[in-house]
């Protein structure tokens, strides 16, 4: 890093969390929000499906193979249960209100009422379900922005669920420091390392066509061990390729966006205005808002965890609920090991839950996660 960057750093000033911008957000908790912003996608087509997948590494055939698809139980394709993080941006993050304030998406809880499958065309309704105020070691006074989205297909409520970010304030977040100095070690591997990896991914495989039934399983069961990681940049660009972002827009695009939103500007080494997103590629914005390097996106580690379960269940599973908690950042150069273990079995309606932990190769708690699986009950003789 330059000396000229790290004087901008060290001078750099952000918007504070007022109390007359929380009144105006109060103001609108359960008011239906109007379509601001476009979703990456309206449909749940052949292309979307592939590039959600891809984007969080899962080559599911039941996603991406079109004749397995059609030889399975469903006929078609059908999507990741996460790709609803692809149909609605305040879902995953576009958040309202406190102009200028950082906003870290930190979890969602979401309910499938069915599969999303090839040819869904998806309608959303959204409105902001509640504020919790914080206090965080990371950066202090925070408020927990909560909202709530229902997905509909020709008037059929698919899936809905609550999600939430993080309002935290990117000075306080930077002078206090404490988990920057506390990750300011960049990892580094050797070639066993890397090959350990590449062990790990060549034992990984989706349980497919082959059924899990639920008497198969039992309290205290350990799912295998999913890896993601190690963290680049490019992996992260590879999920906002297949989900879209909040704010990736070029040329004329980008001027028209923060001509609309000037307070979502914000100057890189070259003085040119853009947006806080970066963080998930740019070092220097990421430092500035209290994180050593670029690190990871919410929705993308929420989607790895039900990646977990999906592999796990197999074609016959069905994911009826999710929920995540996002503990801290992930950076490049980290490696992220999923683990879960049955908690509960309810074998007359065949629902199996798992409670999940996601953790760094250093050993500091990633993500928790808990499933709510419907598995299919043994035929009779």
């Amino acid at each position: 890093m330059s000396h000229d960057t790290d004087i901008d750093e060290k001078s750099q000033r952000f918007s504070l969390i007022t109390e007359r911008a929380l009144d105006d957000l109060r103001s609108m908790i359960g008011v239906k929000i109007a379509q601001t912003v476009e979703p990456w996608c309206y449909e749940v087509t052949r292309d979307n499906i592939r590039h959600y997948a891809h984007g969080i590494g899962d080559d599911n055939p039941l996603w991406c193979d079109v004749d397995y698809a059609a030889q399975s139980r469903y006929g078609t394709l059908l999507a990741p249960p996460s790709f609803v993080f692809a149909l609605n941006r305040i879902y995953s993050g576009y958040v309202g209100g406190l102009p200028g304030v950082h906003a870290m998406w930190s979890g969602a809880s979401t309910t499938w009422h069915r599969h999303l499958r090839r040819g869904d065309e998806i309608h959303t309704e959204a409105y902001l379900k509640d504020l919790v105020e914080h206090q965080t070691a990371f950066a202090g006074r925070a408020i927990q922005q909560i909202y709530h989205v229902d997905f509909y297909s020709d008037g059929e409520l698919v899936a809905e669920g609550d999600s939430w970010c993080f309002r935290t304030e990117r000075d306080t977040a930077r002078e206090r420091g404490k988990y920057q100095s506390a990750r300011e070690v960049e990892p580094r591997y050797d070639y066993d390392d890397i090959a350990a990896v590449a062990q790990a991914y060549r034992e990984e495989k989706p349980r497919g066509a082959d059924p899990l039934y639920v008497d198969e399983v039992a309290v205290g069961d350990v799912l295998p061990v999913m890896t993601k990681g190690p963290m680049t940049v490019t992996g992260f660009i590879a999920y906002a390729q297949g989900w879209g972002g909040l704010y990736i827009r070029a040329n004329r695009l980008a001027h028209k966006q923060l001509e609309k939103h000037p307070n979502l500007g914000i100057a890189d080494r070259f003085g040119i205005p853009d947006v806080p997103e970066r963080v998930h590629w740019d070092d220097d914005l990421a430092r500035m808002v209290g994180t050593p390097r670029a690190y990871d996106y919410g929705p993308e580690r929420a989607s790895w965890l039900t990646h977990h379960i999906t592999d796990w269940m197999g074609d016959h599973g069905f994911l009826v609920s999710h929920s995540s908690q996002i503990r801290r950042h992930n950076p490049t150069g980290d490696i992220v090991k999923i683990s879960g273990t049955v908690s509960h079995v309810d074998r007359e309606d065949g629902l199996v839950t798992v409670e999940q932990t996601a953790r760094q190769q250093d050993g500091e708690l990633s993500a928790r996660g808990t499933a709510v699986v419907r598995l299919p009950l043994r035929p009779t003789p």
